[in-house]
């Protein structure tokens, strides 16, 4: 390589350009030595009279043969045709063993495996934590075989476990599914009820028995009396019942019955 091949064919330039490209640490480090090489011969021209020489047509043609040599094994190893419409998914895996070959032809489960690492990955990995590739990788796939299809059900139940593990009121169901204690099968099939962080379990079952006394008092009878007016009818002819539905400590919630219009109510 000589400056004259270098400044009329624009070698390095577009060599450059190349490299920019190139997702292989590897090939772009090779490519950047390259280019400094052929930056010294440009630098070196001010020092050296024999450079000023014209190339000879042989010179010319080893130049440009060797040229052709490097660029073809810069290109060789990305010649594979692509099998996904949108390669940036594929580059946002860490290692190069992702994602795996089966998911490479289908662009929603391969974006529904990277959306559930980045969720395992989300905030600090705790002690003993498993590979959350692996993790990601084998809840996509039996969310895949539960649903069988990509639909909508499928997609669903993804989002459903990316809000979860990014709960940050839920931090233990996160830390227990990177650490094993709820292996990644499981957590694929766990339902919203069993996901849910202890503070919402014990809200539900708050709201639950609430509503289970007062299907029960409604199926009562209760007490007859006049002491308490209908904000529907206006009328005192009612009956009430008092059920302890908080902590003992606490006051008996009273439910009221109208039996003119059928009204319902209730108090503490």
């Amino acid at each position: 390589m000589n400056l004259e091949i270098i400044q009329k064919t624009s070698v390095g330039m577009k060599l450059n350009a190349m490299r920019k490209k190139f997702p292989d640490e590897a090939l772009a480090k090779r490519a950047k030595s390259i280019i400094k090489e052929w930056k010294n011969i440009v630098d070196g021209k001010t020092k050296s009279q024999d450079d000023d020489a014209p190339p000879s047509k042989k010179q010319r043609k080893e130049s440009v043969e060797e040229v052709k040599v490097e660029k073809k094994k810069l290109e060789a190893p990305y010649k594979k045709p692509e099998t996904v419409n949108r390669p940036e998914i594929v580059a946002q895996f860490a290692s190069a063993s992702f994602p795996p070959k089966h998911l490479e032809n289908d662009e929603t489960r391969l974006k529904s495996a990277q959306l559930l690492l980045s969720a395992l990955r989300y905030g600090e990995l705790p002690d003993g934590t498993l590979d959350p590739e692996e993790l990601a990788v084998q809840i996509e796939e039996k969310l895949y075989s539960v649903h069988r299809d990509t639909n909508k059900n499928y997609s669903a139940a993804v989002r459903s476990r990316i809000f979860n593990l990014r709960d940050k009121k839920n931090l233990a169901l996160r830390e227990n599914v990177l650490t094993g204690v709820v292996r990644a099968e499981k957590f694929a099939t766990m339902t919203s009820e069993e996901m849910a962080s202890p503070e919402i379990r014990e809200m539900r079952e708050k709201f639950t028995k609430e509503a289970i006394l007062e299907h029960q008092v409604s199926v009562q009878q209760g007490t007859p009396s006049d002491m308490f007016k209908c904000g529907k009818c206006g009328k005192k002819n009612c009956t009430y019942t008092q059920l302890q539905t908080r902590s003992s400590d606490e006051p008996m919630t009273t439910f009221v019955f109208c039996l003119e219009c059928g009204n319902r109510w209730k108090f503490c």
